[in-house]
């Protein structure tokens, strides 16, 4: 299923209005999802007939139409995600709830807890664009694991032993969490977490070592061997989510800090010191084989001008919208970068010098061609100057390869902009 096209709503089913409202605002405003609300079962039914959208129920237990025991069967059996959230603690009905494969249950009293709903809410919505594979010699060890983890929204594939596991997992990039009993036939858990460590870094994949066996040093051999965390069996249906979503946590959390170290904020291009770090790497390895490569500086043309007219925003507005043509043009084996201001650069391996000149031309017409439309409904047009490096030596030095592209760039501006320049280093 196309990432685009998954199901969005929030259907929220309680019997007070200031609450549902309260709930509405911290998933709405918070979280920018619809919602749809419901203060009996029947608007609760009607809902979900006339919505194919909703991914995740929130629901109260205190109904005028349906009983606690009525409301917990309903929303179980809609496959849905259910989150329940009541005003009272009571240990049977929790362990009743949890029973029925209810994601979670809140108590509306505790401090923060329309935070914590916010995060949960979150949280299940990033989860159906990860995938977790589940690795267990036992048939129903990996059923119950699997069915945990098709609750909580995560799509689930499953292994019997380590080596399917390797193989999975080579062949779906999606996934991003691993869950692997111990005891197995040819690999263990232990062996096929150092295994997956080996090839998979901590920001690409979490491990979570699973077993029965009581023996205490059995954590510390996972961890050691590059697993992130370790459940000792039996576990809670609470303690697994708490553990399994703290783990995909690290992991968006990881990925955050890299974006924000690596992308520049405003166009999500790579910025300048990622650039430099990727294009030194390709040129590093160009070097084993060879292949000619051009280096390109383009700026966008009168930009002080754009900004002067119509202010920063509309400055902004342009920036993003060459950003995305720059993108847009781009092979998968080029590196683009936003380096500052109203300058981007472009690394591209595999291009001789006629081949340069063409791709860049493309590139200069395509920004030609955009309309930017501004907030108020202005259509504003921009141009781009280019110069362009090429060569077939990976010898030369990045610097000095971009020094060469931004001299052509002034050279094209120089000759009345809008246009490409190129110089050829041997």
């Amino acid at each position: 299923m196309s990432l685009a096209l998954l199901p969005q709503r929030v259907l929220i089913v309680e019997n007070s209005r200031s609450y549902a409202g309260m709930l509405a605002e911290a998933v709405e405003c918070g979280l920018h999802l619809p919602v749809t609300l419901a203060r009996t079962m029947a608007e609760a039914d009607a809902a979900l007939a006339e919505h194919a959208d909703i991914f995740l129920v929130l629901s109260g237990l205190v109904l005028p139409d349906a009983a606690e025991e009525a409301i917990i069967e309903r929303f179980s059996s809609t496959g849905l995600p259910v989150v329940v959230v009541s005003s009272k603690y009571d240990e049977a009905l929790r362990d009743r709830v949890l029973g029925r494969s209810v994601v979670d249950y809140v108590i509306k009293s505790a401090p923060g807890h329309l935070d914590y709903l916010a995060w949960l809410v979150q949280r299940l919505d990033r989860n159906r664009r990860i995938a977790a594979l589940v690795v267990d010699d036992s048939p129903s060890a990996r059923l119950m694991v699997a069915e945990l983890l098709s609750s909580y929204g995560f799509r689930v594939l499953l292994a019997g032993d380590g080596a399917q596991a390797l193989v999975a997992i080579e062949q779906d990039p999606g996934i991003r969490l691993v869950i692997t009993d111990h005891e197995m036939p040819g690999l263990t858990g232990v062996e096929l977490s150092a295994k997956l460590r080996e090839r998979y870094n901590r920001d690409r994949l979490a491990i979570i070592g699973v077993s029965g066996a009581n023996k205490g040093e059995l954590v510390a051999r996972f961890l050691k061997n590059g697993a992130n965390d370790f459940l000792h069996k039996p576990f809670s249906r609470e303690e697994f989510f708490c553990r399994v979503s703290q783990n995909v946590d690290n992991l968006d959390l990881i990925g955050t800090l890299q974006d924000l170290a690596t992308k520049d904020f405003l166009t999500g291009l790579s910025n300048r010191r990622h650039f430099f770090d990727v294009a030194t790497k390709r040129l590093e390895a160009l070097r084993s084989e060879p292949q000619p490569f051009a280096v390109a500086t383009l700026d966008i043309d009168h930009f002080k001008k754009i900004n002067d007219t119509w202010g920063h925003d509309g400055g902004d507005l342009a920036l993003k919208a060459v950003a995305a043509a720059v993108a847009a043009h781009a092979r998968p084996q080029d590196t683009v970068a936003r380096f500052g201001g109203e300058e981007f650069v472009v690394f591209a391996p595999g291009l001789d010098a006629d081949g340069a000149l063409r791709y860049f031309e493309a590139l200069r017409e395509r920004i030609a061609a955009l309309l930017i439309e501004l907030s108020d409904g202005t259509v504003i047009q921009a141009t781009a100057s280019i110069g362009v490096c090429t060569s077939g030596n990976p010898a030369l030095n990045i610097h000095a390869l971009l020094n060469e592209s931004d001299r052509m760039l002034y050279t094209a501006k120089a000759a009345g902009r809008n246009r490409v320049t190129r110089v050829d280093l041997p």
